[in-house]
């Protein structure tokens, strides 16, 4: 005892254990890996249909939507570890919290559906293009590689995430660049457009609040960006080089969304659209132009092969960050923080499951496939707007109760940042319950009903039902039901997927 206490304050810093280095990345870097996870040429048959007008819808979101959220959830990342829940209870209350983090995981519920009705209608184009229509097929697709993915991973497969990692680069530069490709020398060839390329086509035709459903849909398009401010702690310079990477990022995931929707609309007519197999349709007709159409199943086997990686990779994401949650504070049954031998939260899976086969019936049920995708794309967005609404509060909550703090970003303006992006996430939700214009032959009460109770229900109901009838017996912090030494690789830890 005395040799220590004779120590000296060299010995002991010394002696005290290293910690490891801190893994640093470029802006670049960080741009690069928010395009990949934000960028995707899914949500581009929808805005083909509007032509030119595309550029605005596309922009307007990105202003007062994707950079707010991209400035303010750094400050919140690099000042509150532990995602959205520990940021939304540390700025308003933890019940929050849980509302914050279950709309994280419930909007995949109705995520999944509209991922796999593209992956439905594209895998269509490799077999008989007249099933992208098919409503029954679309479900059959729905059901057969959802549950094909629960059975991957609650066996705990490691390196699923690899399956995902040439994503961006397979699914969707390579076919984004052909199509631009392809679809400018077909203008040059001197084939007309489908869609007037004027500068009097620069905006949407106004027809009304029903118009701005258009720009709704983007909100989801740019959503996600929380989960990638986690990486401003990583930055050499973060106040400096985070700017520049989400600017950089921006432009980036801009040319990607706008320029493959540009090129459907110049081959594509808008009546012909549907709004799950435009991208095919459009890499079929200008194949048949250049009399390569049987480079069209190649494609929509890219397509597909992106899309169901990503699913993957992400399917237990949400989940595992509800599950940690949920077993400290009990805001679950334990029936649905079970693990099962490999470490997976499979009863919560299973359970999400079932109520996404519910989801996928809706497809056959539903006359037309391109409305179903539409309203699920629409109560994904909705629900995770409500996530969005509560971040923006958190964020200048804190900042009031507690600016001392240290933050490793601080975002400028970050009041009236966060306001635009309440006011903007809030008009959005508001506006989502408007059937679109071009559904405007449908019955605006059975939309209104059919979003609300998908939104509302999903998103404000259950989890407030679970948080009434939560027991004390419900926590189970530290505990795992695997039967023997576990390991820790496995454990469900917060994530900001």
């Amino acid at each position: 005892m005395h040799g220590v206490a004779a120590m000296s304050d060299t010995d002991r810093a010394l002696a005290k254990p290293k910690a490891p280095p801190a893994v640093m990345i470029s802006w670049v870097a960080l741009a690069l890996m928010t395009t990949s996870s934000v960028a995707s040429l899914r949500p581009a048959p929808t805005m083909a249909v509007y032509g030119l007008a595309a550029i605005f819808l596309y922009l307007v979101p990105a202003i007062i939507f994707l950079l707010p959220t991209s400035l303010v959830a750094a400050e919140l990342a690099s000042g509150w570890e532990g995602g959205v829940y520990k940021w939304v209870a540390a700025g308003i209350s933890k019940p929050m919290g849980f509302l914050a983090v279950w709309c994280q995981f419930a909007m995949t519920i109705f995520y999944y559906p509209t991922l796999l009705g593209f992956v439905a209608s594209t895998l269509a184009y490799v077999f008989n293009p007249a099933l992208a229509s098919n409503g029954v097929w679309t479900a059959l697709v729905i059901v057969v590689f959802y549950w094909s993915g629960v059975f991957v991973s609650s066996r705990g497969t490691k390196g699923v995430a690899g399956l995902a990692s040439g994503g961006l680069i397979i699914g969707t530069l390579i076919p984004g660049a052909l199509l631009v490709f392809l679809g400018s020398v077909f203008l040059a060839q001197g084939n007309p457009s489908a869609a007037p390329m004027t500068a009097a086509n620069l905006l949407p035709q106004w027809a009304g609040l029903a118009s701005l459903v258009l720009i709704v849909n983007n909100f989801l398009s740019y959503s996600g960006m929380e989960m990638n401010a986690v990486h401003v702690s990583s930055l050499k310079n973060p106040a400096k080089e985070y700017p520049k990477s989400m600017f950089l990022a921006m432009g980036l995931v801009l040319l990607i969304f706008i320029l493959p929707a540009l090129a459907i609309s110049w081959i594509v007519p808008a009546e012909e659209l549907s709004l799950t197999a435009g991208v095919m349709q459009a890499f079929d007709a200008v194949f048949a132009q250049f009399n390569i159409q049987g480079l069209t199943p190649i494609i929509g086997i890219m397509l597909v092969a992106a899309s169901l990686g990503g699913m993957l990779t992400w399917l237990a994401g949400p989940s595992k960050g509800l599950l940690l949650i949920s077993r400290e504070e009990g805001y679950l049954p334990p029936f649905l923080q079970k693990l099962n031998e490999n470490g997976v939260q499979q009863n919560l899976l299973v359970v999400q499951g079932l109520v996404t086969t519910v989801i996928a019936l809706g497809y056959a049920l539903i006359p037309n496939v391109s409305s179903a995708y539409w309203i699920f794309s629409v109560i994904t967005t909705q629900v995770y707007l409500i996530m969005y609404l509560l971040m923006f509060v958190a964020a200048i909550r804190l900042r009031r109760i507690d600016p001392d703090h240290p933050r490793g970003y601080r975002a400028p303006m970050l009041v009236g940042l966060a306001g635009v992006g309440f006011s903007a996430s809030l008009a959005a939700l508001l506006v989502g319950f408007i059937p679109p214009s071009q559904f405007g032959g449908q019955n605006p009460i059975v939309y209104f009903l059919i979003v609300a109770g998908g939104a509302l229900g999903l998103g404000l109901l259950v989890p407030f039902l679970f948080y009434k009838l939560r027991k004390p017996s419900w926590k189970q912090p530290g505990q795992s039901d695997q039967p023997e030494q576990p390991d820790q690789s496995t454990q469900p830890e917060v994530t900001e997927s």
